[in-house]
């Protein structure tokens, strides 16, 4: 798409319009992120064309907005959702001052950044990915907290020093099912990976891996906590029981988002 230009900037007003035409909602707020993001005129040129063609505007301008702060990101890797901020709250609520804290399926390492943001960076914080590009995101997102980036498949990434250790494991695996994904919004559907996505049939396929081996990596009274959606609640939730998890679910009506949490047992005696 061509966008009109006024010297060495587009005109604003032609840039809120090339968005509208575009469909996006939010064009005057838009225009004004875009704008911010452009060094030049050409560059802003270039910017808006991407997300008039669609291109999520968290990868064209680097950074999506988290729990209060900008988190990096960019193309082909999946953009924090802010129902995901429940999540959030509900980790830093069960994390001390010093807890070892675990961001597993961690993307651009959103979570675990804003769970030590919450505690003042007073924690030990891991992450983990099986994404290369979406930890190079990870490092940049955890650097401020010390955080330490793992990558491979779930907990076969993780150095066997932190077995037995983590107090606090957060987990945001893809849960949508496979024959729902073409239902997805075309940003996600088109612009970021399948993996972070896709959790098998009813969606609950990384969640499983994630609960049977759960137990060997908490502390005793750690917590492991998933996010997923209402309706998949009750069997997410058998599955951190089957793990021999003490159980609970909790929701967020304003945030339209379902955690559930299972507590390993202290052994008493």
């Amino acid at each position: 798409m061509d966008v009109p230009t006024d010297g060495e900037r587009p005109v604003s007003g032609s840039i809120v319009e090339a968005l509208r035409a575009a469909g996006c909602v939010f064009a005057e707020e838009e225009a004004g992120l875009l704008t911010e993001a452009a060094a030049d005129g050409a560059e802003l040129a270039a910017l808006v064309a991407r997300r008039a063609a669609g291109e999520p505007l968290e990868h064209v301008v680097g950074w999506a907005e988290f729990c209060g702060l900008r988190m990096a990101v960019g193309e082909g890797v999946f953009v924090p959702r802010r129902r995901t901020e429940f999540l959030v709250q509900e980790a830093a609520g069960l994390a001390r001052p010093g807890a070892v804290v675990l961001d597993l399926c961690c993307g651009v390492g959103a979570i675990g950044a804003a769970v030590a943001a919450e505690l003042a960076g007073a924690v030990e914080l891991h992450a983990a990915d099986i994404d290369p590009v979406a930890l190079s995101y990870a490092r940049r997102n955890l650097a401020a907290f010390g955080g330490r980036v793992h990558e491979g498949d779930l907990y076969a990434a993780l150095p066997r020093s932190l077995r037995g250790r983590v107090d606090v494991l957060v987990v945001n695996a893809p849960y949508v099912p496979t024959d729902a994904i073409g239902l997805l919004p075309a940003e996600a559907r088109d612009h970021e990976p399948r993996t972070a996505l896709d959790g098998g049939p009813d969606g609950l396929d990384v969640q499983r891996r994630v609960a049977a081996a759960a137990p060997a990596w908490l502390a005793p009274g750690g917590h492991l906590l998933i996010e997923t959606s209402a309706r998949q609640a009750p069997s997410t939730a058998a599955a951190l029981t089957a793990a021999g998890l003490a159980v609970r679910a909790t929701t967020s009506e304003d945030l339209h988002a379902t955690v559930v949490i299972g507590r390993r047992e202290v052994a008493v005696g």
